[in-house]
């Protein structure tokens, strides 16, 4: 239905989407996202989850928009080095700084507002454009170039359809459907008002994970659906048009519940891997080296690429005593010494090898 009288309607929805099949697929993604949540609380140091889940899916989000960096990249460039320059690898980096900046926000508003939204999209692509006032914008087939789906283009009707989603992201009574099918829903919405120049896609993926924070489904923002989304890209993009065209909420509810699965399932594995290998660390650092710290098993694990300056930070020490540190770990095999330019950095290689393997 490529009809030109087809108009994105408000929400809720007037008819009720939550088939039987929906129904009976919504206890084992819950039960695995519960699963999750258990599982990175009783991580002792968080901020290592926030940090390396984060930049894997600031890695896998971009991807998806066609922002290609290598973990390599990625990892040096959180390194700040001069002589170091990815704007890829850059682009990404906005993407965690994105992510951390509304959780921040909804941690401190306790709601998920337009407001909040935008300062998202502002982080991510450095600018103040705001939502869309100039018409035009179109989603077209990369390979063919055909026009897919034109979002709405007059101002004033966007910014009714984001109040109007902000209104119903943030009032559970005006919807007594699952918390994952209204996640679902509002994806479909916020993609489909594409209210930015740049960056839907991007801050349309934050908001499904800081919208599960808001429900109370998650503690922190480490259940990130783009790498479901890459494996399935052509599904993501099919059923999401198939909404549009033909109503067929049921497939799309499906493929998002049971990438919340999927992906719950696979995140509670890497956590436990990390914090196997953590462990594994820790034995070695307590039973070989003086100077063994959970402040310094903790640096090792936030940054799978660390130098001099985070340990001097992080362990409140000079940057003599952190050198010798970092190089008596190198020299031992424990991290592997690389140089960039005029400095030094150090891999956990096991924990890169972890982080990539996906």
């Amino acid at each position: 239905m490529k009809s030109e009288k087809w108009k994105l309607a408000e929400l809720p929805l007037k008819i009720d989407i939550e088939s039987k099949r929906v129904l009976k697929s919504l206890p084992s993604a819950h039960a695995s996202l519960a699963e999750l949540k258990g599982i990175a609380s009783v991580m002792p140091n968080q901020t290592i989850l926030l940090n390396t889940l984060g930049l894997q899916e600031a890695k896998d989000s971009s991807a998806i928009e066609n922002i290609i960096t290598t973990h390599d990249d990625l990892y040096k460039s959180e390194l700040e080095f001069d002589s170091f320059n990815s704007l890829n690898a850059k682009e990404v980096q906005n993407y965690i700084s994105a992510l951390k900046k509304g959780f921040e926000l909804i941690k401190k508003n306790g709601i998920l507002s337009n407001r909040i939204i935008l300062e998202i999209q502002e982080e991510l692509e450095n600018n103040k454009a705001g939502f869309r006032k100039l018409p035009g914008t179109a989603l077209k087939n990369s390979m063919t170039g055909e026009t897919i789906y034109t979002p709405p283009q007059d101002y004033e009707e966007i910014a009714k359809l984001m109040t109007n989603l902000e209104k119903f992201i943030n009032e559970n009574e005006l919807c007594d459907c699952d918390p994952l099918v209204k996640m679902a829903i509002v994806h479909y919405q916020f993609e489909s008002i594409h209210p930015f120049y740049d960056g839907n896609g991007r801050t349309g993926r934050i908001i499904n994970i800081l919208y599960l924070i808001t429900q109370g489904l998650q503690n922190l923002p480490i259940l990130y659906l783009s790498n479901y989304i890459i494996k399935n890209k052509a599904d993501y993009y099919r059923l999401l048009q198939e909404v549009r065209e033909k109503n067929n909420w049921e497939e799309w509810l499906l493929f998002m519940i049971k990438g919340v699965e999927l992906t719950s399932k696979e995140t509670i594995s890497l956590i436990i891997q990390i914090r196997d290998l953590m462990m594994q660390f820790k034995h070695t650092l307590r039973n070989n080296y003086k100077f063994y710290s959970q402040d310094l098993l903790n640096n090792l694990f936030k940054h799978p690429y660390t130098k001099i300056e985070f340990i001097v930070r992080d362990l409140n020490v000079s940057r003599i005593t952190a050198a010798k540190y970092l190089n008596n770990l190198s020299e031992d095999g424990l991290l592997r010494k690389e140089k960039l330019g005029t400095g030094n950095y150090y891999i956990n290689q096991p924990l890169f090898e972890l982080l990539t393997k996906r």
